[in-house]
């Protein structure tokens, strides 16, 4: 048995991860202790990670027009392919759609290839769909996309604002360490503001429950709120900043009287004068932003908004002080470093510095070689596929990415695919929407084999070690790329035989003519990481850039000179006109719609849903609508309903939730057509981007909410061999799909015309396994049927709504019992139809998903007296081990206190 050092594939926060291998297996994982990021943290997650491992399920071999061929087969039909579309319809025909899932390394030779030696400048990257407007906002502020904070700087300030960022949830380990933070520091106030009453909101101290988009009119607020009360530092002002009078007079355009900012933003002017009151009194604030602020068609004025606020105030460069942007993906600043952006080059150097292009072209030159890089930027993220639609892309590369699900206007995005000529597609995945549209499929290594570096939110550069040989013939990404540049003549430049050979010319070419001081100074240089040997390369301890000669052990704080990454060194107060949401409310559409993540799941599910106890605590896509929306349209807690956006439907189970503001609903991002019918968030949405970073508006859609027509409901469980033996969704109008240990539960519902169906004849029909028990009550509608073959369980259901269920951890082990080839005993056979022993108590559904500790049991405790998070813990092990679920638990108590 052995243990290596990595980091988790997840969120941004770049947790370090301690892996336990024996006998060729990865058996176990938990925080790395040693990694500054998390100090031996994860989440939920996180600690499930060697849980969605295995083979099944993984791409294993090449395919060209849906054969299976052998690498070299499927390499030459790449570069052939590819040649042929820029000799026939020019090097601007050829595109590339990138991940922050892929590595630095990965990301390196895929934008050297295309955009050096394709010449086409048209790659981008799904961190256009997150990242892009904080990236704008910052290069307009301070003259580069530089992060100015660390993590530690959350310990080290007396105000941290989170605004558009649910931080529970989508970066649990940073929220617990901020809430240790707090807990420490009495002193220290946190304010939240989201639309949305999230767990985010446990530590609040105030709360500002906004108008969705109107965090630019919040902030301008603020600047002007300091200078009309001489909070401004006029020192700091003088000296390290341009443009304040600019900003104060874009704010001023507006009414910025607390009543009319108050007004605007659906808040009360107490709370909001607080707000400004503490913002302005404290120098050392930190205002923590995500894609609540980046997801909008004026992302990046919000981004420049709360900025101009740092600045005008020097809240900026001290410890415990500063914008802090967070990103989403585990890498998508190790992307944007490399240039991964439609509007990049690499190293931090675009097509609007002067001498960049040049510059790049000399150094990736050899002695046989000049690149040809592009003049001019290429079509960012749903330019790129708008651009496919109309013809002018004949050859699409997509590597680690699924934008068949993750797009606006998802259903045009996969007309487009279906047309484009060519579609390449790297994926570790064998069964995703994004491969039904795929020329040439080539499979690529995952998490637990990739090899190499990932930069965090902090800027803090981790090694992600390979753990596992890839499995089948899978290969890493950065070794298909150079492949295949190879065979388009362009070896030389590709000479890598090791992702440290890549490494190292990056780090050489951040340091490239990049001189301290001078007008063309870059700030992302890592050149002394330049010239490591492979052992030292493995060896790479974490490390916030820059790194260089004069800051060997890295930097934890930019800016804290007061110099900026500008021409003349000074940042930048942005004038910021605030504008509403694209996506306008109407008769058609009255209901302001807002998407984003859930505690336990991650992007289109291809990973997390491979471990059953991640799919058990939002096991079906749902509507969260507020008490007083469900009783205006009718739908009620736990039914079906669908919602009408601007691109299709949506259907999902009714979560009625108090936090919720009135006029509009959240549903989560994640379900795609591999899980459930009619549940692809990217279908409600309108393709509107902002105007300078390209990013789409997915937090303001417009959408009109109905309850479904439904005659019946059914929860069906099969052993994972028949779980795939029958189309369940053609026999339903509503189904998900979610894995538990040891079988597969699909959820079902019927339209009205399915009303009368004969459900003894239905099953008969369909699995080979005829029914062995079944009890109904036809006038209610209701049965339980079960097939036994063998003395083993095979099928179960319920005919039912499913808050009728029982627990289904009995039944799962009975499945778990027939793999192993055990018999049913006569007195479990007996309590089949029931699904559980006499007696036996249903726990509900799951709260704690690292210990499977559900509702009914958490709240049985209460009641007992165990009524703090503690004596939960003591009792039920529950909120012991990542934290994430303590804000559901205090909720209960809550809830149990008031009963």
């Amino acid at each position: 048995m052995r243990q290596i050092s990595t980091t988790c594939p997840y969120c941004g926060v770049g947790c370090g991860v301690r892996a336990t291998l024996a006998d060729g297996q990865l058996t176990a994982v938990a925080g790395d202790a040693d990694h500054p990021a998390n100090h031996g943290r994860l989440c939920v997650k996180g600690s499930a990670l060697h849980e969605t491992l295995g083979e099944q399920g993984r791409l294993m071999r090449p395919r060209v027009d849906g054969c299976e061929v052998a690498w070299a087969t499927a390499l030459e039909a790449v570069a052939e392919r590819l040649a042929a579309t820029r000799r026939e319809h020019g090097k601007e025909a050829v595109a590339a759609y990138l991940s922050g899932q892929l590595l630095t390394e990965d990301y390196y030779v895929a934008n050297k290839l295309f955009k050096g030696f394709i010449g086409t400048p048209h790659l981008d990257t799904n961190s256009r769909l997150c990242m892009a407007s904080a990236v704008a906002a910052h290069r307009r502020a301070f003259g580069a996309d530089a992060v100015p904070c660390s993590y530690e700087d959350l310990e080290e300030a007396e105000l941290v604002v989170l605004v558009g960022s649910n931080l529970a949830w989508n970066h649990p380990v940073l929220y617990q360490r901020l809430k240790v933070a707090k807990t420490r520091n009495p002193l220290m106030r946190v304010v939240v503001i989201d639309p949305r009453v999230t767990d985010s909101c446990e530590i609040a101290d105030l709360y500002l429950g906004l108008r969705p988009g109107s965090d630019a009119r919040l902030f301008n607020g603020l600047l002007a709120w300091m200078a009309d009360r001489g909070r401004l530092d006029a020192l700091y002002l003088a000296r390290h900043t341009r443009g304040l009078d600019a900003a104060l007079a874009a704010a001023r355009e507006d009414d910025v009287s607390l009543a009319a900012v108050a007004a605007d933003c659906d808040l009360d002017p107490e709370r909001l004068e607080t707000f400004y009151y503490w913002f302005a009194s404290q120098l050392h604030v930190v205002t923590l932003f995500s894609q609540g602020i980046n997801q909008s068609s004026s992302g990046t004025d919000k981004g420049n908004a709360i900025i101009n606020c740092h600045l005008a105030g020097g809240k900026l460069g001290l410890p415990g002080a500063g914008p802090f942007s967070i990103t989403g993906q585990p890498n998508a600043m190790g992307g944007r470093e490399v240039g991964g952006l439609a509007n990049q080059l690499a190293a931090h150097m675009d097509y609007d510095s002067p001498g960049a292009i040049e510059r790049v072209t000399r150094f990736w030159s050899t002695p046989s070689l000049t690149p040809t890089l592009p003049e001019a930027p290429g079509h960012k993220a749903v330019e790129l596929f708008e651009a496919i639609e109309r013809g002018e892309i004949h050859a699409l590369w997509i590597m680690a990415t699924n934008p068949a699900v993750s797009l606006p206007r998802a259903d045009r995005v996969r007309a487009a695919l279906e047309q484009c000529p060519l579609v390449i597609v790297s994926e570790c995945v064998a069964d995703t929407d994004l491969l039904a549209y795929a020329d040439i499929v080539l499979p690529a290594s995952s998490w637990s084999e990739k090899d190499g570096t990932v930069t965090n939110s902090e800027r803090r550069i981790s090694r992600q070690r390979g753990l596992l040989p890839p499995p089948g013939e899978a290969r890493h990404d950065w070794w298909i790329i150079c492949e295949v540049a190879r065979r388009l003549g362009y070896g030389e430049a590709f000479p890598y035989a090791h992702p440290a050979e890549i490494f190292d010319e990056h780090a050489r070419l951040s340091g490239f003519e990049n001189l301290a001081g001078t007008p063309g100074e870059r700030l992302f240089d890592i050149s002394a990481l330049a010239g490591l040997d492979r052992a030292d390369y493995d060896a790479l301890s974490p490390i916030q850039w820059p790194v260089t000669a004069a800051a060997p052990r890295g930097t934890a704080r930019l800016f804290e000179e007061g110099r900026f990454a500008t021409p003349d060194g000074l940042a930048r107060l942005i004038p910021v006109r605030p504008r509403g949401p694209e996506q306008a409310l109407c008769a058609a559409r009255p209901l302001r719609l807002n998407t984003g993540r859930i505690r336990d799941q991650w992007h289109t599910m291809t990973r997390t849903a491979r471990s059953p106890r991640l799919m058990n605590h939002r096991p079906e896509p749902f509507i969260e609508v507020a008490p007083a929306d469900a009783a205006a349209w009718g739908v009620a807690d736990q039914q079906l309903a669908r919602l009408r956006g601007a691109g299709g439907d949506y259907v999902g189970r009714v979560r009625i939730a108090r936090g919720q503001r009135r006029g509009e609903v959240f549903v989560p991002m994640h379900w795609s057509e591999r899980f459930s019918g009619a549940a692809l968030a990217g279908r409600l949405l309108a393709a509107h981007l902002d105007p300078l970073s390209g990013q789409p508006e997915t937090k303001q859609g417009a959408v009109a909410l109905a309850p479904m027509a439904i005659a019946w409901e059914a929860t069906l469980l099969v052993a994972p061999d028949l779980a795939g033996a029958v189309d369940w969704c053609e026999a339903s109008a509503y189904w998900a799909r979610i894995s538990l240990a040891h079988c597969q539960r699909w959820q079902l519902a019927g339209a009205p015309e399915s009303a009368d169906r004969d459900w003894l004849a239905w099953l008969a029909a369909r699995l080979p396994v005829p029914v062995s028990l079944w009890g109904e009550d036809p006038s209610g509608g209701r049965l339980r049927a079960a097939g036994i073959e063998a003395g083993r369980l095979r099928w179960w259901l319920m005919v039912g709504p499913p808050g009728e269920l029982p627990g289904l951890a009995w039944l799962d082990e009975r499945f778990a019992e027939a793999a192993r080839g055990e018999a049913l005993d006569g007195a479990r056979r007996r309590r089949l139809l029931a699904g559980g022993d006499a007696g036996a108590a249903d726990s509900g559904p799951v709260v704690c998903s690292c210990h499977q500790v559900g509702r009914r049991t958490i709240v049985t405790a209460i009641r007992d007296g165990d009524a703090s998070i503690e004596a939960l813990g003591a009792r039920l092990a529950c909120g012991t081990q990542c934290g994430s679920c303590v804000p559901e638990l205090k909720a209960l108590i809550e809830e149990s206190s008031a009963a």
